[in-house]
């Protein structure tokens, strides 16, 4: 997998600051564990500094929860310049959700992922998206067929030409999850993963995936690198959590845990 190779090395005189500063909305009560996940999965793959926006009355506990992270709540998300920003994990769909979404969308200027709720407050209206510059939208099959209006079987008979279609139509980077994940970008460049097994179909597995590619994203990876990379080390971690301890009971935090042992391994 030759995209990792694009990591920036590491040198001595470098700071935090050298390596991304990365941006994650997300969580909702009851929904919590999703903006840790991602959290997580962002500070695994080396973003120099990961802030975690959260509804105002979980920032003490996902505070307590990670402590590596710059926690802030919703309010306070235009305070903060990132060089990438990702939105949706946990958020849960509402009037709420789709009012912080557009006024997320106008104010920052930077590479921007949408995933699983972020989509879904957006599935009739999805022709905002052509409003960002730099986007990745990474949904599974069925927020894929709540977005293009096409049924999951269609989507995965053809989830090359689906991948690639909606990143034209939309000028973004989609990164179709599920068995052998697609990305694809506007042009028609497409990368199909081969890493992954069954034992990920656990929760909140794609929250840490939206994490790995904001942080990659945030060091300097283009978007459609950033996506590739991130599902194929995604799948990697996965792989090395199932060969310990099995895919029957592999959770989100099994994997994250081997995300660092996944970029050893080919970088």
């Amino acid at each position: 997998m030759s995209k990792i190779n694009k990591l920036p090395k590491r040198k001595p005189e470098t700071n935090k600051g050298d390596y991304g500063r990365v941006l994650i909305i997300a969580g909702s009560p009851g929904m919590t564990g999703a903006a840790v996940l991602a959290s997580r999965g962002c500070l695994r793959v080396g973003a120099g500094l990961t802030y975690l926006a959260v509804p105002k009355g979980l920032v003490n506990f996902v505070d307590s929860m990670t402590p590596e992270v710059i926690t802030l709540p919703f309010e306070k998300i235009n305070n903060v310049k990132p060089d990438v920003a990702a939105i949706g994990p946990g958020l849960t769909v509402s009037k709420a959700s789709r009012t912080l979404l557009r006024s997320t969308i106008n104010a920052l200027c930077s590479t921007f992922i949408i995933d699983a709720d972020g989509l879904n407050n957006i599935a009739d209206e999805p022709e905002i998206m052509r409003k960002i510059k730099n986007l990745i939208i990474t949904p599974h099959p069925g927020e894929m067929s709540r977005l293009i209006k096409k049924s999951v079987d269609h989507i995965q008979k053809n989830r090359a030409a689906v991948a690639r279609e909606t990143a034209k139509r939309f000028g973004c980077v989609v990164v179709l999850k599920g068995h052998k994940t697609v990305v694809a970008d506007p042009a028609g460049k497409v990368f199909i993963n081969s890493t992954g097994n069954p034992g990920m179909a656990s929760g909140g597995v794609g929250d840490v995936l939206t994490g790995m590619i904001a942080g990659l994203a945030g060091q300097g990876l283009s978007s459609f690198e950033a996506a590739s990379a991130g599902v194929y080390l995604h799948g990697l971690a996965g792989d090395l959590a199932a060969r310990e301890k099995g895919e029957y009971g592999l959770i989100a935090s099994d994997l994250v845990e081997k995300i660092p042992y996944a970029i050893q391994k080919i970088y």
